[in-house]
Parts: C-alpha cells; sequence; structure tokens
C-alpha cells in the first residue's frame, strides 16, 4: 500500500475574505512547512513521499516547496486538491458568509454551481491513483477527502489545523483514512 500524506497548506498572510485572494504564507507558515518537510523527511524511506502535488494557490505552493527541495523533484500542481469552487456571483464578502453557511451543513445542501458532494468524490478520486506522494491542499479540501473516506455527509469532518498532516494509503483501486491530522484549536473562521 502507497502512504499518501494530504497536507493543509500553512497559516497564510491573509485570510479569505481580505483584499488578497492568493496570499502566501506569513512567518509562522513558513516555519509550519519547514516542520511538515521535516517530519516527512523522517519517514523510513519506504513509507516517504516521493512526488509532490499542490493545489495552484500559492499558500499551498508555497508550503510544498521545502518538501519538493528536499526530496529534489518539481511540484506537480493539480487544480483537483485546490479550493472549494465558490459560486461565481458571489464577492468576496458574500463568499464568507457563504462559507460559513456551507460549514454548518451537508455536501448535499451546499448551494452553488455544481455538485459539491460529487466535487469531493473526485477529489478523493484523484488521490487513489497516486503512489507514495505528499498532496498540499485546503481545510476544505481535506474535510472532502476525510468525510467522503468516513462516509459522513457533513462539510466538517474535522478541522485540520495549519501544516496539518492527514495520512492515507491507496492500493491503487481504494483509499483509506489512516489518521487525521492535527486539528486546530480554533475554527477556521
Amino acid at each position: 500500500m502507497a502512504r499518501l500524506y494530504l497536507i493543509r497548506h500553512g497559516k497564510p498572510s491573509a485570510t479569505w475574505g481580505g483584499d488578497d485572494d492568493d496570499p502566501g504564507l506569513d512567518e509562522t507558515g513558513r516555519a509550519q512547512a519547514t516542520a511538515a518537510r521535516d517530519w516527512l523527511m523522517a519517514l523510513p524511506p519506504d513509507e516517504r513521499p516521493t512526488k509532490v502535488v499542490s493545489s495552484p494557490l500559492r499558500r499551498c505552493r508555497e508550503t510544498a516547496e521545502p518538501t519538493a527541495q528536499a526530496l529534489g523533484v518539481s511540484i506537480e500542481v493539480d487544480p483537483r486538491v485546490g479550493e472549494i469552487p465558490t459560486p461565481a456571483a458571489l464577492s468576496l464578502e458574500e463568499r464568507g458568509r457563504w462559507l460559513r453557511t456551507s460549514f454548518a451543513g451537508t455536501w448535499a445542501e451546499i448551494e452553488g454551481d455544481l455538485d459539491y458532494d460529487a466535487w469531493r468524490r473526485e477529489i478523493a478520486r484523484s488521490l487513489i491513483v497516486r503512489g507514495n506522494t505528499a498532496v498540499f491542499s485546503h481545510y476544505v479540501a481535506t474535510n472532502a477527502v476525510v468525510s467522503h473516506l468516513l462516509d459522513d455527509p457533513k462539510v466538517l469532518a474535522f478541522r485540520p489545523d495549519h501544516a496539518s498532516i492527514t495520512v492515507l494509503e491507496t492500493d491503487g483501486d481504494t483509499l483509506s483514512l489512516v489518521e487525521k491530522g492535527r486539528e486546530a484549536t480554533t475554527g477556521v473562521l
């Protein structure tokens, strides 16, 4: 069985709803990215990732960079592990309300432009075919995978902290949860 490490990005320099819709990491986030790299590189060689995949967003790519450098590989950018798609007509302020409402419900109840339950299944499917890989993603995308694997209809299956590492296994046909990552002591909101 191959190991997959689903890593939430480090602490960004701004949060959603601010002026920058694609912030990089702040100083704490950069330290978290280094700590994630150190944790991954300390794994036994047969469990250590050999590939690095990232959401297109800057905070994920910057979190992935230390690990990619340590492994001597390029970062593969994959939009399927990106942030939850927001309905196109929403302003940044409206997006915040939409997210808070979505977090309180189930995947089937999310209002928007697409089938969000199908979106979460697609993220999980995109991971099944990967070998030992570190995947740098987001709070909601991590919840999408975990809730899918636990067959939990709620959007929030847990509260992954910044740079939290959730461990998954795949045989190329199935995906399973080994261990949830560290949870945040405060909410994302």
